[in-house]
């Protein structure tokens, strides 16, 4: 008599198994059935009726006992002699664990034979884990192990303690020791960990630059890491200079390399400025002529423009683009990033003041917003504000303002510098044009252009300086200006073929792209290009949806045509476009749609994959934390605490980063201790949850606007001919409170559409409710209250997000002295908090 899949007897599990899957079970070791109370046991079921048993421990329960017995000499038939220890084993079982001992005992060799085997190359401390793991395997790799158990490894081809060793190395990886790391990986050809060590090397190279480990490596070792395009460097003086610093590290035997060392260097993409002063001063170029002869032949194919002969670097880091300011039904002051990788949009710390018509562009690693319009409920004025965004520290600071407010003013960057040009002041066009040196934090004005133009685009290829298009306040141009900084003079050069202002515009090797814009009756789709070697205009694919005041970024060889305003909307749509194949294709849209923004890439590993993992919505995470919940009504409130996962994995917990000093598991920790156990923030860390309170504020924002801001008019006729393009409204939406995102209008959903905007029922101020609990109280509609909610969720997650990065130094976060917050576990704050806040909402809802 059969019995039934899953049927138990005497505490023992069965369950059938097809034949056809019976080999491959028994292969992997899978178990398909448990029993907490008792042993595994697969049945496989045959079609004449036998029945064929499989014990899961069986493997296990032999190993230990084989380890027993050798712990006490029990039928070992080999003895191995390692310095002046002896290890007793069982040739079958060394045979089974290495290929090395197989090929040595059933080789037809001599050690075949004997009984008492000598080894040579190995340490006894990592023979003893070798034994170890060959009986039991498990293994532990530490600092102090890993660099014998790793040579032990590879000597016996245990493919399984290499991968540990590996893994834990990789784990280990630091600006301090990665280069070491990478050598030591080459030297027991471990490939995989070899390539981990040298990404690190290559996103990290700023730091790795000022490291011991760098001034020691051979010529050749440099010559190859500096000509690899994937170094992650703001500029190519960074890669200079560190060259530089390697032959000063051991002048007199290393100075005579420099000639070889230094046609590796880009110095194509070195500034003419940096060139002459390193002629001129460099103490080790005056030691080796043919240097200084090389510097200054490209000194001047530089100042004479030419195009590069070497490419320039890629590095291999994350890839994102910022969006920051625009337009819709008021200036914004939301900054935004796009990751190319992973097709995501992270929300980034808000300008200090809302704008539009901005510029914007990334120069040594550093975000820049240039002038712009902040045209907001009660207040509508041209700036002069220039802000600077550290993508490490995810703050931002203000810089020295332009000479000028400039309003739809085109921005790049030549030489390092940052050029503004063009613009208006309320009624006044701009001409001028100024750069400004971030050394020095000053601006400087050069040669203004022949026309005054607004909404212009701009563009360098082979350090010049274009000038496209734009609006004289009674034209929309089609003329293009050249500026040559060697001579500070703009030139006339071929006009487009469609004047136009509120184009996109941006440079992808030798070729300039204007895309979109407004002619003065209606916005474009078509896109032109103009060739900087040929100087002629040709047309291309347009894009599928005409606009203006969009932004044009190039990434990849390809370049995104981002948002915009079609005369009627304000859109949100991402358009790429492929030069190749000459196409456009809809990428990853915008969070929300708006014209007269601004764009600029970065490659730079940053402090925003920290934001991007702390700044999750509710949505995204309901699905773990009901699952969650659910495990923490299953386990008892005070039992005990998880468990580290055995064996290896156990071992090779807690990765060793600096801040990491005694790192042990949860069981090895006191209760006591993990009960009283103080989080502390570091200044970075508490800098990001600023950054998620304000992304909080401006969320409460976006929603109460929803409730009681109104409808935007259409354009009357007094509005100006640049505001159209953009689609600005003359009529503003009504302020709203941005100082506390716990502020919130007593006033009803009801009160809010019969009465003016931002008024009560009796035309008077309404109420604001500062705390939280008096929130609760007040809120009369269910919405309110849902926004409630969902800031102290966010709030708590937030914290719970810090909790988990091991922080030290104390701080003041938001005013308030966190040092004497204490945590037993943020996971199950955020559900405790969360399963209050909503019981709250049910309740509210039913009165």
């Amino acid at each position: 008599m059969h019995r039934s899949n899953g049927a138990r007897s005497n505490g023992k599990c069965y369950q059938e198994i097809p034949m056809d899957v019976a080999d491959e079970i028994a292969v992997t070791g899978d178990s398909t059935c448990s029993s907490s109370s008792s042993e595994d046991v697969a049945l496989i079921k045959e079609d004449s009726g036998d029945m064929t048993f499989r014990i899961a421990k069986y493997s296990k329960e032999v190993l230990k006992m084989m380890f027993m017995m050798r712990s006490h000499h029990m039928l070992t038939d080999v003895m191995l002699e390692v310095g002046k220890e002896i290890f007793h084993a069982h040739k079958v079982v060394l045979s089974a664990a290495s290929p090395y001992f197989k090929a040595m005992f059933t080789g037809g060799l001599k050690e075949t034979e004997m009984s008492r085997v000598k080894l040579q190359g190995i340490c006894p401390t990592a023979m003893g884990q070798m034994m170890f793991f060959m009986y039991t395997g498990h293994i532990r790799v530490t600092e102090v192990t890993v660099c014998q158990l790793l040579p032990a490894a590879t000597m016996f081809q245990v493919a399984h303690v290499i991968d540990a060793c590996c893994a834990f190395l990789e784990s280990q990886l630091d600006p301090t020791n990665a280069i070491g790391i990478s050598n030591f990986a080459e030297q027991h050809s471990c490939d995989s960990l070899k390539q981990k060590a040298i990404q690190f090397i290559e996103r990290h190279f700023t730091q790795i630059c000022q490291e011991e480990e760098f001034l020691q490596l051979s010529a050749i070792q440099l010559v190859s890491l500096i000509r690899k395009d994937e170094l992650n460097v703001q500029g190519e003086r960074e890669v200079y200079n560190a060259v530089l610093k390697w032959v000063k590290y051991d002048e007199d035997n290393r100075y005579p390399k420099m000639e070889h060392i230094l046609y590796a260097v880009r110095c194509q993409y070195l500034t003419p400025s940096f060139l002459k002063e390193q002629m001129k001063n460099c103490d080790v170029l005056r030691k080796v002529p043919a240097c200084r002869e090389y510097l200054a032949r490209i000194f001047k194919d530089l100042t004479l423009h030419k195009k590069p002969v070497v490419k320039e670097r890629r590095p291999n880091t994350t890839r994102m683009i910022f969006v920051a300011g625009g337009y819709f039904r008021g200036s914004l002051d939301v900054v935004e990033a796009f990751n190319v990788d992973d097709k995501t949009w992270t929300t980034l710390p808000q300008l200090r003041v809302p704008r539009s018509g901005l510029g914007a562009a990334f120069l040594k690693g550093t975000f820049y917003a240039v002038g712009g319009r902040n045209n907001t409920p009660g207040s509508s004025y041209d700036s002069d504000w220039v802000d600077r965004y550290n993508p490490v520290t995810e703050q931002w600071r203000p810089c020295s303002p332009m000479t000028v407010p400039r309003h739809r003013v085109g921005v790049a960057v030549m030489d390092e510098l940052l050029y503004a040009v063009g613009g208006s002041a309320g009624s006044e066009y701009h001409n001028t044009v100024e750069y400004f040196d971030p050394e020095d934090d000053r601006w400087y004005m050069v040669q203004p252009m022949h026309s005054k133009r607004l909404g212009v685009g701009v563009a360098v290829v082979n350090r010049l300086l274009y000038a496209i298009g734009g609006f004289d306040g009674e034209n929309r141009l089609a003329t293009v200006e050249c500026y040559h900084p060697e001579n500070n003079a703009w030139t006339c050069l071929p006009s487009m073929r469609i004047g136009r202002s509120g184009a996109g515009v941006a440079a992808l090797n030798q070729y300039i792209y204007v895309v979109g814009g407004f002619d003065g009756q209606a916005q474009l789709s078509s896109v032109e290009r103009f060739d900087t070697e040929q100087q002629i205009w040709e047309m291309v694919a347009e894009i599928r949806i005409a606009r203006s005041a969009l932004s044009l970024t190039v990434l990849d060889g390809k370049l995104y045509a981002m948002g915009g305003f079609d005369g009627q909307q304000f859109l949100a749509i991402v358009e790429v476009y492929d030069p190749v194949r000459n196409t456009w294709e809809e990428g990853t849209p915008l969070t929300s749609g708006r014209s007269g923004h601004a764009s600029a890439v970065i490659y730079q590993p940053c402090g925003m994959n920290a934001l991007a993992e702390g700044v999750e919505t509710c949505a995204s995470r309901d699905n773990d934390s009901e699952m969650r919940h659910e495990a923490s009504q299953s386990a008892p409130e005070n039992g005990p605490s998880p468990q580290c996962s055995s064996g290896g994995a156990k071992d090779l917990c807690g990765g060793g980063g600096s801040n990491r000093d005694d790192e042990t598991c949860p069981e090895q920790e006191p209760q006591a201790r993990r009960k009283s156990r103080v989080i502390n923030y570091t200044k970075r860390d508490c800098n990001l949850i600023k950054s998620m309170w304000a992304n909080l504020n401006q969320g409460a924002d976006e929603r109460r606007k929803s409730l009681s801001e109104a409808v935007c008019d259409d354009q009357s006729d007094s509005e100006d001919d640049d505001d159209e393009e953009e689609g600005e409204c003359s009529r503003q939406v009504p302020p709203t409170e941005r100082d506390n995102p716990f502020v919130f209008s007593a006033t009803s959903s009801k009160a809010a559409e019969t009465n003016a905007p931002g008024r009560g029922a009796a035309g008077t101020p309404p109420e604001k409710i500062d705390n939280p609990k008096k929130c609760r109280r007040k809120c009369a509609t269910s919405l309110q209250q849902h926004f409630y909610i969902n800031y102290r969720l966010r709030v708590m997650r937030a914290y719970y997000d810090m909790v988990k990065r091991n922080i030290n130094s104390i701080v003041r976060l938001s005013s308030r002295n966190i040092n004497s917050l204490r945590l037993k576990s943020g996971r199950c704050r955020v559900l405790a908090e969360r399963r209050r806040l909503q019981q709250e909402n049910q309740n509210q809802t039913t009165r």
